[in-house]
């Protein structure tokens, strides 16, 4: 492949909804489902089939980290760079996209929990439900260090780790459009892999595993490395075959590689390469069905673990009570799985999107009592 494949002269495709990167937050969206319900499974999967669907959590989060500051660099960086979007502007739109789904799902697991108990259905794991725990988790501060947040909808870690991440995010605007695309690269895999180095010799353990009260110090790294990706993007031209070979050699590797055990470092640098070529593949044809999919991403994170844990806290007093045979068992947990994406789709559709639209309206009026409008930035990220 001569180099002419990889040019600063020519002039990057932007990303639009319905490609690439649209289709990869769906599998990776409904590969969390699987990973999160694979535990309730009559033999966990990670037993019985084999460990790469416990140790997926950590691909995926990593995926969804590093493509979280990605798409937002894409998106936003040049809006907030030049002024037109300011930090603030930034922060509170970021925070009323993921909060009150996060809120309303947090209430439904209490209301559950406590009507569940009324009735005489006690958790099977009481320890998850912890009452001191709720309020870090309710106010998505527990990824700073503050006291509480295990159990209950345990994955909004993630979502408070990105809150930080939102603040943090025009600073390091600040500085990455100061360098040139390919030493923006470099910083970010050295600070990533800095980071990490840091961990082991002060911790004891990699940087991704850091504990969910210290969240923010995991995503960090990783959301800055997704920033550095989309800066490189934006300023070097990928040729699209050479693009689309990478991410398909990338993710073979990645599959291969998970076969053996996790090798962190190769698997983050298969994911960043993914992501990249995602992004460097033009869509001639957007697919109206992979954006909606893509769409009720957010929607299938933030409910799969309400709609697991009442799932199978139904399932699991129906088996004890009936003895139910494995194979009735596995057709349960598989009709679990097709509700979590069900019962994502209704939320999305009913709850969700009503309230961004409320959402977005508001912003759109509190922006003309400022001043000027805003340039328009077409989100791919919501």
């Amino acid at each position: 492949m001569p180099w002419t494949a990889i040019s600063t002269r020519n002039e990057t495709a932007p990303i639009v909804r319905g490609g690439w990167l649209d289709a990869l937050r769906f599998i990776v969206a409904s590969l969390i489902i699987l990973h999160h319900f694979q535990m309730s499974a009559p033999i966990p999967l990670a037993e019985g089939v084999h460990p790469v669907f416990e140790r997926g959590g950590f691909l995926l989060t990593n995926f969804f980290l590093i493509d979280s500051g990605y798409v937002l660099m894409r998106v936003y960086g040049a809006a907030v760079s030049r002024g037109s979007m300011s930090a603030g502007d930034f922060f509170l739109k970021r925070y009323l996209r993921v909060v009150p789904a996060h809120l309303i799902m947090a209430l439904g697991l209490v209301s559950l929990v406590v009507f569940g108990g009324m009735m005489g259905f006690a958790p099977r794991a009481p320890e998850w439900f912890r009452w001191d725990q709720l309020p870090a988790q309710v106010t998505l501060t527990q990824a700073f260090g503050v006291y509480g947040g295990l159990g209950w909808n345990a994955p909004s870690w993630s979502i408070s780790a990105l809150i930080g991440c939102y603040l943090a995010f025009p600073w390091i605007l600040r500085g990455l459009v100061r360098l040139g695309p390919w030493s923006v690269l470099a910083l970010g895999i050295g600070l990533y892999l800095m980071a990490n180095q840091l961990t082991w010799a002060l911790l004891g353990y990699p940087v991704y595993q850091m504990p969910m009260g210290f969240g923010f110090f995991r995503a960090l790294p990783l959301f800055l490395l997704g920033m550095s990706l989309a800066w490189f993007a934006q300023k070097v031209w990928i040729a699209p075959k050479l693009a689309g070979w990478a991410g398909i050699g990338a993710a073979l590797l990645l599959a291969f590689v998970q076969y053996f055990d996790k090798h962190a470092l190769i698997s983050l640098a298969c994911i960043s390469t993914i992501i990249l070529a995602a992004g460097a593949t033009p869509t001639p044809r957007p697919s109206k069905l992979v954006e909606k999919a893509a769409q009720v991403s957010f929607s299938m994170f933030i409910t799969n673990e309400v709609v697991r844990i009442a799932w199978f806290g139904v399932a699991n007093v129906l088996t004890a009570k009936y003895a139910l045979s494995a194979p009735v068992q596995w057709g349960m947990w598989f009709a679990g799985v097709a509700a979590a994406f069900v019962f994502a789709f209704l939320f999305h559709t009913v709850i969700d999107t009503p309230i961004q639209n409320r959402i977005r309206g508001w912003l759109k009026s509190r922006r003309k009592r400022k001043g000027p409008a805003l340039q328009p930035v077409v989100s791919i990220e919501g």
